[in-house]
């Protein structure tokens, strides 16, 4: 015999069970079986009363939202699996473990997102409230742009207009007329650009050099 059978044969061998202890063994496992499907019968029994109610609840289209009881997670899942099967929306608010529910809307009615704040919060929520809350925005964002009005530099406006404090001086015309835009005066500094244009041909211009030249000549032995 090898060495792990000896050890095995020296070795305690565990208590075989009395007949009495299989048959208390064997009923306890029946007895959480059956409670096993007792509690899977319940539920599906849970699960088939809300999505009735559900349905019987938003087939009017006055009903927008349905509100449920505290109920524990187990309980929560299966409306919120519930309300997801029949295309609606479903939140919980509350504590956990103490009075946490869920309430159901249409996907066309869901709240909005200060709805959803207020009631995890705690508070209470109504039409009333959420006007005051829009109007309470409303003077906030038109303080908020008066404020930034007010930090914007301001125009500086003159106190006197400038042209009446020269009037004395030189006229009331000529003030006017020098506080006018001032335009390009054609009559002083300006040549129109044809006048700069060379248009005689070569020969012509060379034909004028030398009689320049012949009359400059001519001029200077008059002189002499």
């Amino acid at each position: 015999m090898d060495l792990l059978g000896s050890i095995m044969q020296a070795m305690d061998k565990p208590p075989s069970l009395s007949e009495k202890e299989r048959v208390l063994l064997k009923k306890k496992k029946e007895e959480i079986e059956k409670k096993q499907k007792e509690d899977q019968e319940r539920l599906k029994r849970f699960k088939d009363r809300v999505e009735a109610k559900l349905v019987s609840h938003f087939s009017d289209s006055n009903n927008i939202m349905l509100k449920f009881d505290a109920m524990d997670q187990i309980h929560r899942s299966i409306v919120h699996e519930a309300a997801e099967s029949q295309e609606l929306l479903s939140y919980a608010f509350g504590i956990d473990g103490i009075d946490r529910y869920i309430r159901v809307y249409r996907r066309e009615n869901a709240p909005c997102e200060d709805e959803i704040a207020a009631r995890r919060r705690g508070e209470p929520w109504n039409e009333e409230i959420r006007q005051r809350l829009i109007k309470t925005r409303e003077q906030h964002k038109i303080e908020a742009l008066e404020s930034e009005q007010r930090k914007r530099p301001k125009k500086m406006i003159p106190n006197s207009n400038y042209k009446d404090k020269y009037a004395h001086i030189i006229g009331q015309e000529a003030a006017l007329e020098a506080a006018r835009k001032t335009e390009t005066n054609k009559s002083y500094g300006f040549v129109p650009s044809e006048n700069k244009k060379d248009v005689r041909s070569i020969e012509q211009t060379m034909a004028d050099i030398r009689a320049k030249r012949r009359k400059l000549n001519e001029e200077e032995k008059n002189a002499n």
